[in-house]
């Protein structure tokens, strides 16, 4: 069994629940929260690209190759995620509504986007906090690989 580092997927968790106060904490319409909001997007953006890098990593593990992988939409890599128990259906569910939105972030900077964004990022938190629980628990460092 391998080993994953998901230090890097907590910090960027960290960053993105930090950038989300710190908008929330910011008066409404300022440059500050602007700002924030423009932290979000990214950190929103680099947390998906982490965790779907670890996914994959992860599922190396059950004989998919990494070139495989490579060619493999994101979509299914969720959806073998969910087979092999790193992830509920539900969360699948979820996780491409992130997908969606994500993609559209290459297309649209604009307040609509934005607000939209904002609206999924809680869930996100907590779903992608719970994403780097399970690959910790399962594949992090120093795990008894007996």
């Amino acid at each position: 069994m391998m080993n994953l580092n998901t230090d890097h997927l907590k910090r960027c968790i960290q960053t993105l629940r930090s950038s989300l106060t710190f908008f929330e904490q910011a008066a409404p319409e300022t440059i500050d929260q602007e700002i924030y909001r423009n932290a979000i997007v990214k950190g929103y953006e680099l947390t998906q690209e982490t965790s779907f890098k670890l996914l994959k990593k992860a599922l190396r593990d059950y004989g998919y190759g990494a070139k495989k992988l490579d060619s493999t939409p994101i979509k299914d890599v969720l959806r073998l995620s969910a087979t092999h128990g790193l992830m509920t259906l539900e969360e699948v569910e979820r996780w491409f509504a992130y997908r969606d939105n994500r993609n559209n972030t290459a297309h649209d900077y604009g307040e609509g986007f934005a607000k939209e964004t904002l609206k999924l990022i809680p869930n996100f938190i907590t779903d992608v906090a719970r994403l780097e629980a399970v690959l910790r628990e399962r594949y992090g460092e120093g795990k008894n690989n007996a």
